[in-house]
């Protein structure tokens, strides 16, 4: 082992010679252990070491009961000194949610004791409009602060945003708004002049939010529909785009037939968006064609005979072009058809569509729908209506709470 040195004051030397005083500068002694793990009783770990050389140039002497202790420096005593660091640096967060998301931020906290639940009164006047009350508003003083907000429809962005402007003037350390589904990610850009960018809208919106004693407040999104959106939001916010595809990922490989997986994506966009998250599986890419008065889904690379093909896409409304997908790909041989979204939307119930392949049939349906836990009235909806399951985003967003 290495030369290693260390304050004189460490070492513990069997001679019984009186001690004698060190320089008024601090002075080293070098000298090169070898050490050995020892298993002391109650599952403790010691260490025993053996000098095996010393140098002393000065002839300084130690008295015996000196305690000696050693700076170790290997990388098995960083790492242990660095999760020691990290155990101490836990960040608690009150945790508030609205009515929808209120299922989601119990399993959340349930991954951490560092997350605590705080409840907001949601109620409204006579005239609708709402009459919100925060509990306890003194007891979150100093404290980091959430919110697990669900923009389902406009009539709930307006009181959700109320909580949400508030929350930070109540002198807490930090606040972060975790949004799963940001809701006019499809509304991004202009295609006709007069077309109304809502994205940009409630980005601007978003970025209003009062700054904190801790500073721009964090917003967490997951899977939003276009990239180049961040550049909507401005200075006094700090987006953190997160994705659901690791959900995905450690799902398909639990399946029994995990070696026979490929990936197909219903456009050039799901591709752009997902491809480098899912570049170890085989892919597939289907495009929109126009024939005549049409517009057909055909595959443009790739080939699905023999294999269980997922299509992957971050969002579904309608269902339409999914269903198109899938119709094509039994139609090239797909021995199973499944598919994911991050945002399971189907207005108007439109999940119904959706049926079981019916034994390994994938032109009649699909083996598995997985939708994440995004959009919380969706998954009342689904849930437990195969082929449907839900994985659910709450270890992500605890995690991502401690950033």
């Amino acid at each position: 082992m290495a030369a290693t040195r260390a304050p004189l004051s460490s070492y513990q030397n069997p001679s019984s010679t009186p001690t004698l005083k060190s320089p008024p500068k601090p002075s080293y002694v070098a000298f090169e252990i070898k050490a050995s793990t020892l298993r002391k009783k109650k599952k403790q770990n010691g260490i025993r070491c053996e000098i095996k050389s010393f140098e002393n140039p000065h002839n300084w002497t130690i008295e015996p009961d000196t305690p000696f202790h050693v700076f170790h420096n290997s990388p098995e005593a960083q790492v242990a000194m660095a999760s020691g660091s990290a155990v101490n640096k836990v960040k608690k967060v009150c945790l508030f949610y609205c009515a929808e998301t209120k299922s989601l931020a119990q399993k959340v906290a349930a991954q951490s004791d560092a997350i605590e639940l705080r409840s907001i009164t949601w109620r409204k006047f006579d005239d609708g409009f709402p009459n919100i009350f925060i509990p306890n508003a003194h007891g979150i003083r100093g404290h980091h602060v959430a919110f697990l907000a669900s923009f389902s429809s406009p009539s709930v962005i307006f009181e959700q945003l109320s909580v949400i402007y508030a929350l930070p003037k109540l002198f807490i350390s930090s606040f972060t708004l975790v949004l799963p589904f940001f809701p006019t990610g499809t509304s991004e850009r202009m295609e006709d002049e007069g077309d109304v960018a809502t994205a940009f809208t409630l980005a601007r919106a978003l970025s209003n939010i009062p700054i904190s004693m801790g500073g721009p407040t964090s917003l967490v999104i997951y899977d939003i529909h276009a990239l180049q959106e961040r550049f909507y939001f401005g200075d006094n916010i700090l987006p953190c785009f997160e994705s659901g595809i690791p959900l995905l990922k450690s799902r398909l490989q639990q399946l029994p037939d995990s070696d026979n997986i490929s990936i197909a994506f219903p456009d050039d966009g799901a591709w752009k968006r997902f491809h480098k998250q899912l570049q170890h599986f085989p892919t597939i890419v289907c495009a929109k064609v126009r024939e005549g008065d049409q517009r057909i889904v055909r595959i443009k690379e790739g080939d699905a005979r023999g294999r269980h093909v997922v299509i992957v896409d971050d969002l579904v409304q309608s269902g339409g072009t999914l269903i198109e997908c899938q119709k094509v790909l039994a139609a090239h041989g797909a021995a199973k058809i499944s598919a994911y979204v991050t945002h399971g939307i189907f207005p108007n119930r439109s999940w119904e569509r959706f049926q079981r392949d019916n034994g390994g049939k994938p032109e009649h349906g699909l083996t598995y729908f997985w939708i994440t836990d995004s959009c919380p009235l969706t998954v009342k909806d689904v849930m437990h209506n195969p082929p449907f399951e839900v994985l659910s985003l709450a270890g992500s967003i605890a995690a991502t709470l401690q950033i």
